[in-house]
């Protein structure tokens, strides 16, 4: 039985067998592909020379800790903190930068982590709720007024409320009730417990201060 009928197809003029033909193309197919795939390789070593290309190798200075870590151009540090470093101590709850839950510092002053975009923060300083404990486990002033005091009842905004009121009372080590409101504002309460937490808060202010 012949290879294939004759139709005008290089694969099909008589001599040439239509496997041979097939097997041709597979073999320039791949030829290109793998040219395709070194040039593309080419130009990913050059990605910080192209216009508006990020690096995704990055280092972050994390807890006090350089970090190296893979992350897309389009990245939250909250998603970079969560899943790619294992910080889950940053929550995660409205991703719209309305809830505050997601706070950490960056260079000392609260960021929703959701809004920020890591490649954005390379050569900062970050600190999640996990690196504000000493090495030796003593607990930041803050985190244990929130043990004394037992300010919230889920739990699940503390990290944020924690990390933007560390960043407050270092701005404003002795606020009155109305300016602590005022300068945690930004962060929400699901349980809406807001009363103890000002409480627990300004008591976190008063052992900052004798620390």
């Amino acid at each position: 039985m012949p290879e294939g009928p004759t139709t005008g197809v290089p694969g099909n003029q008589p001599g040439f067998p239509r496997r041979n033909f097939i097997k041709g193309v597979i073999a320039a197919g791949a030829t290109v592909s793998a040219s395709a795939y070194l040039f593309r390789a080419n130009l990913a070593g050059q990605d910080s020379a192209l216009p508006g290309s990020v690096e995704r190798l990055i280092t972050l200075n994390v807890n006090g800790q350089e970090r190296r870590v893979d992350v897309l151009k389009h990245e939250t540090l909250a998603n970079t903190l969560r899943y790619k470093l294992g910080l889950t101590g940053t929550k995660i709850g409205c991703d719209r930068a309305e809830c505050g839950a997601c706070t950490v510092l960056v260079d000392d002053v609260p960021h929703y982590a959701c809004s920020v975009l890591t490649h954005t923060v390379r050569g900062k300083k970050i600190v999640s709720i996990e690196g504000l404990a000493a090495p030796d486990g003593t607990l930041h002033p803050v985190q244990q007024a929130v043990v004394q005091g037992q300010g919230f009842q889920c739990a699940f905004c503390m990290p944020g409320f924690v990390m933007a009121t560390v960043g407050f009372l270092k701005v404003n080590p002795s606020p009155t009730r109305a300016e602590l409101a005022h300068g945690i504002s930004g962060n929400l309460c699901r349980c809406a417990d807001y009363n103890k937490i000002l409480d627990v808060m300004q008591n976190a202010a008063v052992l900052m201060r004798g620390a």
